[in-house]
């Protein structure tokens, strides 16, 4: 397995930045994210009709242009994410974990023994089809692979210590969109709701000293650049938008340019 360009930025204590694949189920949209500079590609299966051979593609184009492929899941399998991860996926993003048992039990999914309770397969692509013995494949594994675990609602406030200090966690990813509708404040930008919550979250991380945090830059929900991301400690952004938003934009500066 080659080594985890996100988890690297995040043990320097640096800021890697990703941004979305988007709903085009083309590898080639990886390659442009890799070549434009980004550290990771954020491959969504929460919000996407992708199926496993749209990722395997991606995450294959990923690894040529050396960035880390970060697939989100659409919930909590342990049996999907077990196929991700022997295909390459590098990083594993669940939604919605609301405490710290779900924090524990994405932990073990992700992990091999000792250190959690992932499946052996003897020849996988991610051991180079067998090519790397197994226990070094399993130690490469726990090592390189980065588990994001997302805060996006109410219960999750509650039992945020707790998440924080789970071992086997590398990020924390807060879901603007979701927890400003769990708050009630969906629609409006640094409502105070919001920014307690982020505050909420951040101080459980600097507590726990496990993982760290994720935030996108420039939500509508919480309009935050680069700069103002360093200094509330996150770690790894994705950035806004989707490739379809980018091409629509330009797209259309274009038409009005040649209609004006």
């Amino acid at each position: 397995m080659r080594p985890n360009r996100v988890k690297k930025i995040l043990k320097e204590g640096g800021l890697a930045l990703g941004t979305y694949t988007g709903g085009i189920a083309d590898p080639q949209i990886v390659e442009i994210i890799g070549h434009a500079g980004f550290d990771a590609a954020f491959i969504d299966m929460e919000h996407t009709s992708f199926d496993l051979r749209d990722i395997q593609l991606m995450v294959m184009a990923a690894e040529r242009v050396g960035i880390t492929p970060i697939v989100r899941t659409p919930g909590f399998d342990p049996a999907f994410i077990l196929r991700l991860l022997d295909m390459g996926v590098q990083g594993i993003q669940v939604p919605h974990i609301s405490n710290a048992a779900a924090a524990r039990e994405a932990a073990n999914a992700v992990r091999y023994a000792p250190l959690g309770d992932r499946g052996m397969a003897g020849a996988s692509r991610a051991s180079d089809f067998g090519k790397i013995p197994l226990k070094e494949h399993m130690e490469q594994s726990n090592r390189e692979i980065t588990l994001a675990v997302m805060i996006e609602d109410l219960p999750a406030l509650d039992d945020i210590d707790a998440i924080a200090s789970t071992e086997g966690i590398d990020i924390i990813a807060i879901g603007p969109s979701d927890m400003s509708r769990a708050l009630g404040v969906a629609g409006t930008a640094d409502h105070p709701k919001m920014l307690a919550a982020v505050q909420r979250v951040s101080d459980a991380i600097r507590k726990g000293s496990v993982a760290r945090l994720a935030l996108p830059m420039n939500h509508a929900a919480l309009p935050r650049n680069a700069k103002q991301l360093r200094e509330l400690g996150v770690g790894y952004c994705n950035c806004a938008p989707s490739p379809e938003v980018r091409i629509l934009k330009s797209m259309q500066a274009q038409v009005a340019e040649a209609r004006g």
